[in-house]
């Protein structure tokens, strides 16, 4: 099965095995190669963004770094991004 160039698929393993398997709070580095698995072809597409809202939405703000909550927000907002 092909992805059509989408890293949804990526995405959603990554988020698992790396964000919230080992301590349940995204860090800079973390949130950086969600954006960088999300932007490999240039688009945040519609799986992608489905995937990130998700991941995005298991996020306490109340306790991931200040930094990284602002650029999360930012992320969503600049790619539409629920």
């Amino acid at each position: 099965m092909t992805n059509n160039g989408s890293n949804w698929n990526a995405i959603m393993q990554y988020s698992f095995l790396h964000v919230f398997a080992n301590d349940g709070l995204i860090d800079h580095d973390e949130l950086q190669m969600l954006e960088r698995l999300a932007l490999q072809d240039g688009v945040v597409d519609d799986k992608e963004r489905d995937v990130l809202m998700r991941v995005f939405a298991r996020v306490n703000p109340q306790t991931i770094d200040p930094v990284v909550r602002d650029e999360i927000q930012r992320f969503k907002t600049q790619f539409g991004i629920p």
